[in-house]
């Protein structure tokens, strides 16, 4: 855990609405996902970075800077040929941040910025297209089918 990257830090930092969307990702991700999560500064633009990986591989980052917070996912070439497979069933928000993000030799580098949960059913979505879940869960199965009319199987391939 990198210094100050403490909950306090982190409620100080976004404070308490946005803490709360904060932890409520992180339970998300937790509940889908058993990975290694490591904090480290945010670089230049955030205070703090919460990374999930596995494997050497990086599945997403959260970011907390004063008042906002991110959530990163970087998308390699077979991921956006996935992501364009879905594209017109992700909410307008979601589909504008992945179409305004910019690409990169190793990938497009999607930031969100969420400030409630309302698109957390279309960031698990994309994340399963990244790396499927390790672990099943009902989230993910009430967010496909209630949402999209899609079951688990389809977005878990």
């Amino acid at each position: 855990m990198s210094e100050g990257a403490d909950p306090k830090r982190l409620a100080e930092l976004l404070g308490p609405s946005l803490a709360g969307v904060w932890q409520g990702l992180c339970s998300a991700i937790d509940e889908l996902y058993e990975m290694e999560r490591t904090w480290g500064s945010g670089g230049k633009r955030w205070d703090l970075e919460y990374k999930y990986r596995r494997g050497g591989k990086t599945l997403c980052a959260l970011y907390a800077v004063q008042g906002r917070m991110g959530f990163m996912i970087v998308f390699g070439k077979g991921e956006r040929e996935k992501v364009e497979g879905i594209r017109s069933e992700l909410s307008d928000s979601v589909r504008r941040a992945y179409d305004e993000a910019q690409t990169y030799r190793d990938g497009k580098w999607v930031m969100f910025e969420p400030t409630d949960d309302s698109e957390f059913g279309d960031y698990l979505r994309l994340l399963a297209l990244k790396r499927r879940p390790n672990r099943r869960d009902s989230r993910l199965e009430r967010c496909s089918s209630k949402q999209r009319g899609v079951s688990p199987d389809d977005v878990l391939g």
